[in-house]
């Protein structure tokens, strides 16, 4: 456990976890919609940043690989919170740093990667995401999910708004596309931040789970495996639990 921001900037408790395989940890520990009431719910004034906090945290500990979950955020800031915690400075048309909350994607002008810690060099990022939407448009981050997190409106049509303009800037400093990633708009645009400044690879949940307790190595040598979950019904198909052990079971022959 340490002190981090929380989504509106108040230090509160979060966790990760460390395996023989590598640091789990989940963004909603520090960056969950839980951890705003219901009234303040409103994604222009939430951040990211401490989820940053605890992947510094982890890298400073020598952690090198890394599984994250990134479901369940209170945020819409494209992922500039965390990557400001890692130092990368996203600045304004004046030159000023900006904070990292949903309501600076607007208000970027630039993008200077030269302060990002070199600790992330070294790492391997997984992400676990079962959503595939992209960054922008009626699918994206914004329109989908931001209803949910306190957005409607004005403040939605704002923050889609500053999402394009973030995303133009992100793609032309980097050198590459990252908007149409499936999965970039994954909790608020965390997914396209992770993607295009940590270099993380998407995985499914269930398919990242199964990789880091060797199920393939430990189900290989079994004749049956029982699964399932608490309500079997047609999203059971797609990319669930059962589904992602039954196919591995099919390709195993068990």
């Amino acid at each position: 456990d340490l002190d981090a921001a929380g989504p509106l900037g108040k230090r509160v408790r979060a966790s990760y976890g460390v395996t023989g395989r590598g640091v789990i940890m989940e963004m909603a520990s520090a960056s969950g919609l839980p951890l705003v009431p219901e009234e303040r719910r409103n994604p222009l004034y939430t951040t990211t940043y401490g989820t940053g906090e605890l992947i510094l945290h982890a890298l400073e500990q020598g952690h090198r690989n890394f599984y994250l979950g990134i479901g369940g955020s209170a945020t819409n800031d494209g992922g500039i919170g965390a990557m400001t915690a890692l130092g990368i400075r996203f600045l304004d048309k004046n030159g000023n740093k900006l904070s990292g909350y949903g309501q600076d994607l607007e208000k970027i002008a630039e993008i200077d990667v030269s302060g990002l810690n070199p600790l992330v060099r070294d790492a391997r990022f997984t992400v676990m995401c079962d959503v595939t939407n992209p960054l922008l448009g009626e699918n994206g981050a914004t329109r989908v999910f931001g209803p949910q997190k306190g957005a409607k409106g004005e403040v939605l049509e704002r923050l889609e708004k500053g999402m394009e303009i973030y995303a133009d800037i992100l793609e032309k400093t980097l050198g590459k596309k990252i908007r149409s990633i499936p999965g970039a708009g994954a909790a608020g645009g965390l997914g396209a931040a992770l993607c295009g400044f940590l270099n993380a690879r998407m995985q499914s949940g269930i398919e990242a789970v199964l990789e880091l307790i060797r199920f393939d190595e430990l189900a290989g040598e079994e004749d049956l495996v029982v699964t399932g979950e608490g309500m079997t019904d047609r999203q059971s198909a797609f990319g669930k639990t059962i589904s992602g052990i039954a196919a591995h079971c099919q390709r195993l022959g068990v």
